[in-house]
């Protein structure tokens, strides 16, 4: 870390007293800036309130900023109007898509930032959800679904570390992760993105995120800002709707969806985001109770509450209504994150109209500087690129791969597992060979994609990896050709999908796989269920030997072959309740229906 120590030293001296770190802004040459705040020796709150005091109404509106790389007019516009964050929505980042190139960005966009009139650093915001996982050949984990299922405080802590030490690779400071929903409805299309409908079980390993992203202070080199989302009870909407309205009481509110909040909060989250939903019809954007009274004031959280993406513009009246209601209800920094100019003209009109308070644009703006000061961006505002060799290492593919072999569930097994094939294996279906089902949505892209999406090891490569000598391992996409197998292994599930495209009110599987699984049917059948939900199973349950939830397992396929031939055992339970049928769902522990398969439900070999 020496290299960058060196590096943010010398910008500091450049920043403070180099002549050549002036710009011409409107015909005007502005100083370099001086003052308390570019003190290190000084505590952060002596640093951020100096710094307060020098900041115009409109800096501190640009401060409250967060923009869309991909919709910056002008690079220079980060400058003149001081904005304090830039973010990449899935998809969004350089031309050249890896980690080399994320750095380079970075440290550009960076660059521009610092030209501003007090030098204030951006901070630079992405969805790392389960690993770096928007950067081709970063490692990808198992989606939460999975770690759910594995119930290891510690595994979910260290994959928060890699993940932030390959985010520190590419500069990136602030992962919108982790997220605690906890989902009563596996109709909601991000339910994968749920550690469980168990609030427990969520606030642990949420927590335990955390503490990996953050480590021992945000201001370590190989740390980021974590943020817990969606608040609140976004994975309680009616019928699993996606940003629809969560009808409950205070009791049920607190208990089941504010307690991995509470916990978040005392593992010391940095930042938290408002859900898109409502709570009994109030857009949660709006609603001032829980955010500045709850959150603010009960739980003491003196971090920074961003917004979603342009979620301000889902609110009733015009956009400066919009803008007045989202502020005063206590967000601090807003995803605008397109038309930034006119958000910064409204916000600062509404301050002069005195329909925003003075104080609460300080309030939120302290908060912005009080982050980005324990970060240590002043001092250290470019990329590491040392770091960069690190990036999809095989000891953080490893670690991946461990994360797969404890989140696997396994449902039924009629003796055929372990595998002891001795002469011919057939792998069937399309999705034993794409990487990109297994990684699900937030990969790469928004919605994910299927195919080779980016490095990994398939499913099927890992059964021809692991499978003992002398065994053939054979493919069939269709399973048209079945003959002299000993075993045959279906794997079969979901395509990619995120937020409320992967909405469904029929979480059967295709008729591809169905078909699928009836061409197998009258061999002794694994199937191998990738999915970002519980399914309806009953029909393929009873059509196979043995029966494999995988989840979305990512990038090291791998990992489910080391158990189905028993160099490691089943160890994953079910964090979520199973349905039998769609006339089940909703279903989890407090509707106490009969179920295929409880909460905690998952064998073993040792059994």
């Amino acid at each position: 870390m020496i290299k960058k120590i060196v590096l943010g030293a010398l910008v500091l001296f450049l920043v403070q007293f180099a002549g050549c770190a002036e710009k011409k802004e409107g015909g005007k040459v502005n100083p370099a800036p001086s003052g308390k705040y570019l003190d290190a020796s000084l505590s952060v709150d002596e640093r951020v309130e100096d710094l307060l005091s020098k900041m115009t109404l409109e800096e501190k509106v640009g401060q409250m900023t967060q923009a869309g790389i991909h919709y910056i007019n002008n690079k220079d516009d980060i400058a003149e109007l001081s904005i304090g964050s830039l973010l990449s929505g899935g998809g969004m980042g350089p031309s050249t898509n890896s980690a080399e190139k994320w750095a380079e960005m970075y440290d550009e966009l960076q660059g521009y930032a610092l030209k501003n009139r007090l030098r204030i650093p951006m901070i630079y915001g992405i969805d790392a959800v389960h690993g770096h996982n928007n950067v081709k050949g970063a490692v990808i984990f198992p989606h939460n679904i999975g770690l759910g299922a594995t119930r290891n405080e510690a595994l979910v802590e260290k994959i928060a570390a890699v993940t932030a030490l390959e985010m520190a690779a590419t500069g990136v400071d602030w992962t919108f992760a982790p997220c605690v929903a906890v989902v009563q409805d596996e109709r909601w299309g991000r339910t994968y993105e749920s550690f469980s409908e168990d609030s427990a079980v969520a606030a642990k390993l949420g927590a335990a995120a955390v503490r990996g992203y953050q480590g021992k202070g945000i201001g370590e080199p190989l740390s980021v800002a974590a943020c817990a989302k969606h608040y609140l009870a976004d994975g309680g909407t009616t019928g699993g709707k996606d940003r629809g309205d969560s009808v409950m009481n205070d009791e049920i509110l607190r208990s089941l969806f504010l307690r991995p909040y509470v916990e978040a909060v005392n593992a010391g989250v940095e930042t938290v985001m408002v859900s898109f939903s409502s709570v009994n019809g109030t857009p949660m954007h709006a609603n001032k109770v829980l955010i500045t009274d709850v959150l603010k004031k009960e739980l003491k959280f003196e971090g920074v509450v961003v917004s979603d993406w342009a979620a301000q513009t889902l609110l009733p009246g015009d956009p400066k209504e919009q803008i007045k209601t989202v502020i005063n209800a206590g967000v601090d920094m807003v995803m605008v994150p397109d038309n930034y100019r006119d958000f910064i003209g409204n916000l600062v009109a509404l301050v002069n109209d005195n329909k925003v308070s003075k104080e609460r644009i300080d309030d939120a703006v302290r908060r912005i500087l009080r982050l980005k000061f324990r970060k240590g961006l002043f001092e250290n505002p470019y990329t590491d690129k040392s770091l960069v060799a690190k990036v999809g290492s095989q000891e953080h593919r490893d670690l991946a791969r461990q994360a797969v072999r404890e989140s696997l569930v396994l449902l039924k097994n009629d003796g055929i597992l372990p595998l002891k094939a001795k002469s011919k294996i057939v792998v069937v279906g399309a999705k034993a060979k794409d990487i990109g089902v297994l990684c699900g949505g937030w990969s790469i892209t928004w919605q994910g994609g299927r195919g080779d999406i980016t490095k990994g090891t398939t499913i099927f490569d890992g059964i021809q990896k692991n499978a003992p000598a002398g065994v053939e391992v054979v493919y069939s996409p269709d399973a048209g050709n079945l003959d002299g197998a000993e075993a045959v292994i279906a794997v079969v599930g979901e395509d990619p999908y995120a937020e409320y495209e992967g909405d469904s009110e029929d979480l059967g599987l295709s008729q591809i796989d169905r078909s699928l699984i009836e061409n197998a049917a009258g061999k002794p059948l694994v199937t191998i269920l990738v999915s970002g939900r519980t399914m309806i199973i009953s029909k393929e349950l009873q059509q196979s030997k043995a029966f494999v939830a995988a989840w979305l397992p990512g990038t090291e396929g791998d990992g489910i072959a080391e158990v189905l031939f028993g160099k490691y055992d089943f160890t994953g339970t079910l964090a979520f309740t199973w349905p039998a049928s769609m006339k089940d769902i909703p279903i989890n522990e407090t509707t106490k229906q009969k179920s295929l398969f409880p909460f905690g439900y998952g064998l073993k070999y040792a059994k």
